[in-house]
């Protein structure tokens, strides 16, 4: 298949999760034999903190200043598509969408990757730029990130008549055991760009947790995080961590903590990418909860749920056999289920469906139409 995409960013990781999440899966679509087009557009924030990815064969990366500049061409390849999407904060999305909608493109998709950020905001009545304003329910297919209520609530509230959950992955390629590195090394570290709603969970599970073991070292790596942090003499800071250098971070700490967004959390059936990419690299994850948690790692064997400094102080008391075990486990687990082409597999076996449900539908006898 020829897949076009429409999204944030795949050239920069600065400030978003969707980055690494989209090379896997490109990897994975290339690897499986289809070609990919993502256009993304050439914001400076993004331009001035690339990573050096290089697209795989088969796939190519289209940046453009403007949508007007490459509208043309871009409608003509969504014309040629088997699948046409575009993402949850893609600039332009709305117009884009339309686009879409109007091509001949035979599949024709959005890929919410944040879910329960998009419904609350129409909860609140805010305007979400990056959906078109007539709702989804004229798509053949929307994909979530997040599963449980939020896969019912895309339906009664956008009208989308198909929806699928496709969750986060990995690239083993890319996220696995690796050396150690003397500047990540610590009990604990944690990855993640700065967020207001995440700020009192991490005072409580990474910072408390330093000021009571100023003997050991934390290490913490993000972007946007304000001169106001609570910063102790033993949390080390690095301003950002571009994708090479991820398995090294987790694989040099004993543990990594992880803490989901309060949005992503009330709706359950979140798991962050990053989440799956310390697994692959054998780390131990210390994470808050969230319904749905279970059904992607064993708590305990494979994952450990922390609530408190206590619990996690208690995680760093244990041995480094115990620790190891755990992260073993959790490897295991990331390469059975939760590989981009795992997903791409997913993906593939939804888009097969759509095709089949299109063929089976009768067509309407033209006297009903008279």
């Amino acid at each position: 298949m020829h897949f076009v995409v429409f999204g944030l960013s795949i050239s920069s990781s600065w400030g978003n999760g969707h980055a690494t999440l989209w090379r896997g899966i490109l990897r994975a679509m290339a690897e499986r034999g289809h070609t990919a087009s993502f256009y993304e557009k050439d914001a400076p924030y993004y331009a001035s903190n690339r990573d050096g990815w290089r697209c795989p064969d088969g796939v190519g990366l289209r940046l453009y200043d403007s949508l007007d500049a490459v509208r043309r061409a871009a409608a003509r390849e969504v014309d040629s598509a088997d699948v046409a999407l575009w993402t949850s904060y893609c600039p332009d999305g709305a117009r884009i969408s339309q686009m879409i909608l109007e091509s001949r493109a035979t599949i024709k998709a959005f890929y919410d990757l944040d879910t329960p950020v998009t419904l609350s905001a129409l909860c609140s009545g805010a305007a979400v730029e990056y959906l078109p304003p007539g709702g989804l329910g004229e798509f053949d297919l929307v994909l979530s990130y997040t599963g449980g209520r939020a896969i019912e609530e895309l339906r009664s509230r956008l009208g989308a008549s198909r929806v699928v959950p496709l969750y986060g992955s990995f690239d083993p390629e890319t996220h696995r055991p690796v050396p150690t590195m003397d500047e990540f090394r610590g009990a604990l570290c944690y990855l993640g760009t700065f967020a207001a709603d995440r700020q009192r969970a991490l005072e409580e599970l990474f910072v408390m947790p330093a000021s009571r073991m100023p003997e050991q070292r934390f290490v913490m790596g993000g972007a946007q995080y304000p001169e106001t942090f609570p910063w102790t003499s033993n949390i080390f800071f690095v301003r950002h961590l571009p994708p090479m250098l991820h398995p090294a971070f987790f694989c040099s700490a004993r543990a990594t903590l992880n803490i989901t967004r309060s949005h992503m959390a009330e709706y359950g059936y979140c798991p962050s990418g990053r989440l799956f990419e310390a697994a692959a690299c054998g780390a131990v994850i210390l994470s808050d909860w969230w319904e749905g948690l279970d059904t992607f790692f064993a708590l305990g064997e494979e994952i450990l749920r922390v609530a408190s400094a206590d619990d996690v102080v208690d995680v760093l008391g244990l041995s480094d056999r115990e620790l190891r075990d755990i992260g073993d486990a959790a490897r295991q687990r990331a390469l059975e289920q939760h590989t981009a082409a795992r997903r791409v597999a997913e993906l593939e076996s939804v888009c097969d469906t759509v095709i089949s449900d299109r063929r089976q539908t009768p067509l309407r006898d033209i006297s009903e139409v008279a």
